[in-house]
C-alpha cells in the first residue's frame, strides 16, 4: 500500500469522523482534504463509505437504546413510535437520493464544486447565526415523540444536503431548532436518523461503484473507515455534553470564515473550481 496514500486515509477518515455529526459539513472537508492531498476517489466511493464508521460510532454510542428500540417493537407502542418517526424523517431524503444521485454525481459532483462549497459555507453560517437569533421557543424536549408532522418536516429540510457544502447534520439539527425541537433533542433525532439515511446511500454508491472497491483501494477504504469510527464515537460523546450548554454559533462563524477564505483562494486561481 502506498504510504502517501495510506496517509491520506488516515487523514479523510479524522476529517470524516470529526466532521460528519458538526453543522459544518463532512463532505466539503473531504473534498478540500483529497486536493490538498491529491487523492483520488474513484466514484466518490472512499468518502461515502467510511462514512459508515461514523454511523457504526453512533450505533456502538447508543447501542442499549439501539437493543431497546429492536427487542421492544413488536410490544411497545413507544418504540414503533420513534421507529416511525425516523422512516417519516428518512423518506424525503431516501426518495430524492435514489432519483437525483446520479444527476447530482454527472452534474454537480466534481463540477464547480469548490464555487459551491465555498458559498453554502459562508450563507450556511449566516443562517445559523440568524436561527439563534430567531428561532422560536423549543416545544419539543424528547427525541422519541416529535410529531409526525415535525419529523416530516425535518427530512424535507434535510434534503438541502444533496448540494455540496450542505452539513447534513446542520439542516437536520438547526431545521429541527425552528419547528420547534429543544437543541439537546433536534441532535439526538439527528444522531438517530444519521443512520439510515448514510447506510441508504453508502449502500446505494457501493451498488453503483462496486467494481472500485478492490485491491488496494479496498484496503484505503477499510483503513479510513476505522479511522472514522474511532474518531467519530468521540465527537458524538461530546457533541451531546456541547449542546447541553452551549449553541451553535461557533461554527457559523467557522463557516463564515472558511467560506471567506476558500472564496480568496478560488479567486486568486490558487485552487480550481472542481477537485478531479
Amino acid at each position: 500500500m502506498d504510504p502517501a496514500s495510506l496517509l491520506s486515509a488516515v487523514l479523510i477518515g479524522v476529517i470524516e469522523g470529526l466532521t460528519e455529526f458538526l453543522p459544518i459539513s463532512s463532505t466539503a472537508h473531504i473534498r478540500l482534504a483529497e486536493f490538498a492531498t491529491g487523492f483520488r476517489d474513484q466514484g466518490e466511493t472512499f468518502a461515502v463509505v467510511i462514512q459508515l464508521g461514523a454511523i457504526l460510532a453512533v450505533c456502538a454510542y447508543f447501542w442499549r437504546r439501539l437493543w431497546t428500540l429492536t427487542t421492544t417493537l413488536g410490544s411497545d407502542p413507544a418504540s414503533r413510535r420513534f421507529v416511525l418517526g425516523l422512516a417519516v424523517a428518512a423518506l424525503p431524503a431516501g426518495v430524492l437520493g435514489l432519483t437525483l444521485n446520479a444527476w447530482l454525481e454527472k452534474h454537480v459532483f466534481g463540477a464547480w464544486e469548490l464555487g459551491i462549497i465555498a458559498a453554502t459555507a459562508a450563507v450556511g453560517g449566516l443562517l445559523i447565526l440568524a436561527i439563534e437569533r430567531w428561532r422560536p421557543a423549543p416545544r419539543h424536549a424528547d427525541a422519541a415523540t416529535l410529531p409526525l408532522a415535525t419529523c416530516l418536516g425535518i427530512g424535507c429540510l434535510q434534503i438541502l444536503a444533496m448540494v455540496p457544502g450542505v452539513s447534513r447534520s446542520g439542516a437536520s439539527i438547526l431545521g429541527a431548532m425552528c419547528l420547534g425541537v429543544e437543541r439537546k433533542a433536534a441532535t439526538e433525532f439527528s444522531f438517530f436518523l444519521a443512520i439510515p439515511i448514510m447506510l441508504g446511500a453508502s449502500g446505494l454508491k457501493l451498488v453503483r461503484h462496486h467494481e472500485a472497491v478492490h485491491g488496494e483501494f479496498a484496503g484505503l477504504i477499510a483503513v479510513g473507515f476505522a479511522v472514522s469510527f474511532l474518531v467519530a464515537l468521540g465527537v458524538v460523546h461530546w457533541l451531546l455534553r456541547y449542546v447541553a450548554t452551549h449553541d451553535f454559533r461557533l461554527f457559523a462563524w467557522y463557516r463564515l470564515v472558511l467560506g471567506l477564505v476558500l472564496a480568496g483562494l478560488l479567486a486568486a486561481g490558487l485552487i480550481p473550481l472542481a477537485v478531479g
